[in-house]
């Protein structure tokens, strides 16, 4: 008799209730839609578990995000457990570095199905099965040295797998977590190292496995493209894996190519044509997109000039299409080889010159820095240290909006001369 595979899900880094950031928010009609999307992700997860009977659920740290207390995240997290372990589904969790902080971590009370590590590390077979489950929790909101060392040995003759929130060697925007290298994983005798914290998929190896999955949602553009949960397949000692989609919403960069374009309708047909393409192909419930229009093309100024037009133009296309947003657009444009705009072109080039000048004065500098400051006051604490993490960041986002200015300036004057 052939035996069923034993199927088990994998995601990590789920950070519910976490404030998604995006322009896009200004669009009322979304705005629901995008606060509930962390929610819709894990929602997602239970229904893939539900739909494949999966005889286990594994988070790999990060279901929560930041310190927020919130009886809500608890009553929505609770009723999702409720519905796997009525399906009797069981869930290994590890806490990271946002759930070590949270307090909600301490005081929901979970199904019974759930299994929650602490810091000492442990194992748990799987139901009646010949599968361990191993993990280790954060005992604290930082884990700057290695856990590998509170993993016991793996059992003798069965599938082991193996729990970890871990940044591995590094990984770019992401803190120094639980540091340790795919070359000390393959080496602890576990079949498949279940990893979190990353918050981009990325599969390390495949004997053993070494996965980090990738967060289920996205929440800005930073974090652009599908998410998804891995779905594992055991089948006597082998495993397969297969990744399955989970985000309700994406974000999205889409670059519009107007080479050669000489006619507004022309630049209209391609916009319509990619973003209908993108709603097409998108295995999400929506995306919200940030749009850039490149390529030579001899009506670059005219373009520029009328970005505002051309943003309006945008959304009501996206909104054709029923499931995408624009978050922002922008014009990544260059002029023809042999483009020559006659005496206007050089009176405007000498303007430029002039006003790249001027962008070098630390006077300039100074009143632009100041300037920014004011504005930058008014924005939520959170959003102004993504925005400008260091004094580098501040003094490089004045310099592209005064960059920004120049060129949309320079574009009003081109357009008008010509």
């Amino acid at each position: 008799m052939t035996q069923t595979p034993i199927k088990i899900l994998h995601t990590a880094d789920c950070h519910l209730d976490s404030p998604l950031l995006s322009l896009a928010l200004r669009d009322a009609a979304l705005r629901d839609r995008v606060q509930a999307a962390t929610r819709a992700g894990f929602t997602r997860i239970v229904d893939v578990a539900l739909d494949e009977a999966v005889a286990a659920l594994l988070i790999a740290g990060d279901l929560f995000d930041g310190a927020e207390r919130s009886a809500r995240t608890a009553a929505f997290l609770t009723a999702q457990l409720d519905r796997l372990h009525a399906a009797g589904i069981a869930v290994f969790y590890i806490k990271g570095n946002h759930d070590a902080e949270n307090p909600i971590t301490g005081e929901v009370s979970l199904p019974d199905n759930v299994h929650v590590f602490d810091g000492r590390g442990g194992k748990v077979q799987l139901g009646g099965h010949d599968i361990w489950i191993h993990g280790v929790s954060f005992s604290g909101r930082h884990a700057p040295e290695s856990l590998l060392g509170k993993f016991g040995a793996p059992v003798d003759g069965a599938v082991n797998i193996a729990m970890l929130h871990t940044s591995l060697a590094g990984a770019a925007g992401h803190d120094p977590y639980a540091p340790c290298s795919v070359t000390e994983l393959a080496g602890m005798g576990f079949d498949y190292w279940a990893l979190g914290h990353v918050h981009k998929r990325q599969v390390h190896a495949h004997r053993p496995w070494i996965v980090m999955p990738g967060m289920p949602q996205g929440r800005d553009i930073g974090e652009a493209g599908t998410k998804s949960a891995t779905l594992l397949r055991i089948d006597g000692a082998a495993i397969g894996i297969e990744e399955i989609p989970t985000s309700a919403i994406e974000f999205l960069d889409l670059a519009v190519d107007a080479t050669g374009m000489d006619d507004d309708a022309a630049l209209r047909a391609r916009l319509r044509e990619d973003l209908r393409g993108v709603s097409r192909d998108l295995p999400s419930q929506a995306a919200i997109v940030r749009l850039t229009v490149t390529g030579p093309t001899a009506r670059r100024w005219q373009y520029l000039r009328d970005r505002d037009m051309w943003r309006e133009t945008a959304d009501a296309l996206a909104a054709d299409t029923g499931r995408i947003w624009v978050e922002k657009l922008d014009f990544d444009l260059r002029d023809p080889a042999g483009h020559d705009d006659g005496n206007a072109a050089a009176s405007t080039d000498e303007l430029a010159h002039l006003m790249q000048a001027i962008r070098r004065e630390p006077a300039f500098t100074a009143e632009l820095q100041a300037e920014l400051d004011t504005l930058l006051a008014e924005l939520p604490p959170q959003r102004r240290a993504k925005l400008i993490p260091d004094e580098a960041a501040a003094t490089a986002l004045g310099q592209a909006l005064a960059s920004s200015g120049a060129a949309r300036l320079l574009a009003l004057m081109k357009a008008a001369a010509g």
